[in-house]
């Protein structure tokens, strides 16, 4: 899954972080460039994490971990999203106080003066920002087991808003299928913002009815996916056509095609295999379930991995399954 831009960082003891990555490069045998792409970050990124000027984030150390089959060193601390930012405000308001002796204002004052403004004139304007944007409600087909793929993969889903989160540099082709997608579904143009410093893609919609759609009628759920250990929704699972489309977007969104490189004697050999993660056991379940049930060999391993491992096997997941990801087709290809 795609590091976002507003997830939790770990702090690591002076020294004990730049030791973390570097030696975990020479295990993986990367240059510092190839372990950039591996962790979907900028070199100045990985730079900056070398020298401890920023903290690494905790979707980069578990994929790390994971790679390597290093456990995650012992001592450090993991911080919530924009814990620096309760930092600053702290003191930015202190600072306020200060100088004014109140922050922010009587928030009972102002409280009071919107309900007198909303009886007197407010709710009898007819203002468009009160009224619920409406969306195409489509019929159950291969494109929306596909678009539920996506979302199980790299989305998230709030009370207002579907956000899918991709990789600015890697899924600059696919983020236009995965908009594309979207409008012909639901008569909705997405939002589309970019975090250039976390190579992140933010394709978000913000329609609460799309909310209702996607929880109520497709079997999607809001919040941490993790916790709640989402999997395939029963209507896709029963049907071998959504069922094969919805796995080439879980795959396309957290899946992986890479050479695995290995040396006997003296000579290199190489070859490529097909990787998706997940921390959710029922989704990784289905995966398996799937891929076996198209005559593919999947492997569970222990390191949250449904792996495909054989040339046989990439080559007729491709042939059935398929992808709409460029960047899967040119690593298959190539």
């Amino acid at each position: 899954m795609l590091e976002k831009f507003k997830s939790k960082r770990v702090i690591f003891k002076t020294g004990q972080q730049k030791r973390f990555i570097e030696e975990s490069r020479k295990i993986l045998g990367l240059s510092n460039q190839e372990l950039s792409r591996l962790l979907h970050i900028s070199n100045r990124t990985l730079s900056d994490w070398k020298r401890e000027k920023f903290n690494m984030s905790l979707g980069a150390v578990t994929t790390i971990s994971r790679k390597t089959g290093r456990k995650i060193p012992e001592g450090i601390k993991i911080m919530g999203p924009f814990w620096y930012v309760k930092k600053g405000g702290r003191i930015g308001g202190i600072a306020v106080y200060k100088k004014y002796g109140v922050v922010g204002g009587d928030p009972e004052k102002r409280k009071q003066k919107w309900l007198e403004w909303w009886e007197r004139d407010g709710k009898f304007r007819n203002n468009p920002i009160f009224k619920r944007k409406s969306i195409r409600i489509p019929k159950k087909s291969k494109k929306l087991a596909e678009f539920v793929g996506i979302v199980l993969g790299d989305g998230g889903i709030s009370d207002k808003q579907v956000t899918i989160t991709l990789n600015s540099r890697d899924d600059k082709e696919y983020s236009t299928f995965v908009i594309r997608l979207i409008k012909n579904l639901f008569g909705v143009k997405p939002s589309l913002y970019h975090d250039s410093k976390y190579l992140a893609m933010d394709i978000v919609v913000s329609r609460t009815k799309l909310v209702k759609f996607c929880t109520e009628r497709l079997g999607l759920k809001k919040g941490n996916k993790i916790k709640q250990q989402i999997d395939i929704p029963d209507w896709i699972k029963k049907n071998k056509k959504f069922s094969i489309v919805c796995l080439r977007g879980l795959i396309d969104t957290d899946g992986s095609v890479f050479v695995h490189r290995y040396r006997v004697k003296e000579k290199w050999y190489s070859y490529k295999k097909l990787s998706f993660t997940s921390y959710s056991k029922p989704l990784r379940r289905s995966v398996y379930e799937i891929m076996k049930s198209n005559g593919l060999n999947p492997r569970l391993s222990k390191n949250r991995d449904v792996r495909l491992d054989s040339v046989e096997d990439i080559k007729k997941f491709f042939d059935i399954i398929g992808s709409s990801n460029p960047k899967h087709l040119k690593r298959y290809k190539n």
